[in-house]
């Protein structure tokens, strides 16, 4: 049995994953945010994960007999020099200590890789790691396109080929939510209240060379919410307009990027209405809960990761 952590900006989650059977469970909880608030602190996220790491970890209501056999955890955002967030302390602390403990081998990786792992694992695609392919990581704090490959030392590499230039997907509907009083974070309520608009009006970004700014969304819907728009309107029209423009940016990497599949992956390629602006047949997005924040990623790359070195076999 391999165990999984993940302590983001946003959620503690813990996973267990046996590769002979196939058997995982992935458990979490999101950090508490204030009504009316935008996020936390670093320091009250690192705090909140070391108080809630040890019941989120009861809940995989693991045997005591079950055998863990390597420890696989996050430690910062993404697979880049200098990248950094103290949060992801919280699950390094309790992995590395779980190895020195019982003497078994704990393997680091960024929570974007893991990301990728539980989304390609969730729709039966890990042999896409074998060959190119793109990705758009849609979160809270991320919006990038993505082009993976195959790398003989890090399993692949994935480098930024397009995505915002200033506030990511999440953080516009979540401003949108926030300001209309929905809890944070904000998107399953932004996301409830447009599917009660029959309308289909948005604002499409410019993209240049898959770049776009999403930054203007937001003066955008606050006069909306002046003028005393319908909140389920105001909802439709947010998040039209951040999968429009993603949907644009998307048209150009099919084409310079011809041939490769495409994956969608993070807590905002979840919402159902983004389907209508990217579909097709070799379109996968991440299922069985696993297109937000998890640490089931950490575990499958562990495996994969033991299994190149030969700890491990199926």
């Amino acid at each position: 049995m391999i165990l999984g952590l993940d302590t983001s900006n946003y959620k503690t989650s813990v996973a267990c994953f046996e590769p002979e059977s196939g058997f995982w469970r992935s458990e979490g909880r999101f950090l508490h945010v204030e009504q009316g608030k935008l996020g936390l602190r670093q320091s009250e996220a690192l705090f909140q994960h070391v108080k809630v790491l040890p019941e989120v970890a009861s809940m995989l209501e693991l045997d005591m007999g079950a055998h863990i056999t390597a420890v696989g955890y996050s430690d910062r955002p993404r697979e880049l020099e200098g990248s950094y967030m103290p949060c992801f302390l919280a699950g390094k602390m309790l992995a590395e200590s779980i190895s020195s403990l019982y003497g078994i081998p704990a393997y680091r990786f960024s929570h974007q890789q893991g990301h990728l792992a539980s989304a390609l694992f969730s729709v039966g695609r890990l042999g896409l790691l074998k060959k190119p392919f793109l990705t758009w990581h849609l979160s809270g704090g991320t919006t990038e396109l993505l082009y993976v490959k195959p790398d003989d030392e890090l399993l692949f590499t994935a480098d930024i080929i397009g995505g915002t230039s200033d506030i990511s997907a999440g953080q516009a509907i979540d401003r949108c939510g926030v300001a209309l009083s929905t809890p944070f974070p904000s998107g399953k309520y932004v996301e409830q209240m447009a599917l009660q608009s029959d309308k289909r009006d948005c604002f499409t970004a410019k993209c240049s060379d898959g770049i776009f700014s999403l930054s203007g969304l937001e003066n955008k819907f606050k006069d909306m919410i002046k003028n005393g728009k319908s909140p389920s309107d105001i909802c439709s029209f947010t998040l039209r307009s951040v999968f429009s423009t993603i949907k644009k940016a998307t048209d150009w990497a099919r084409k310079a990027y011809p041939g490769a599949p495409l994956l969608m992956m993070g807590g905002v390629s979840v919402c159902s209405l983004l389907h209508e602006y990217i579909e097709g047949p070799d379109i996968f997005y991440a299922c069985k809960g696993l297109g937000g924040d998890n640490a089931l990623g950490a575990a499958v790359l562990t495996f994969l990761e033991m299994e190149r070195e030969g700890l491990c076999r199926l």
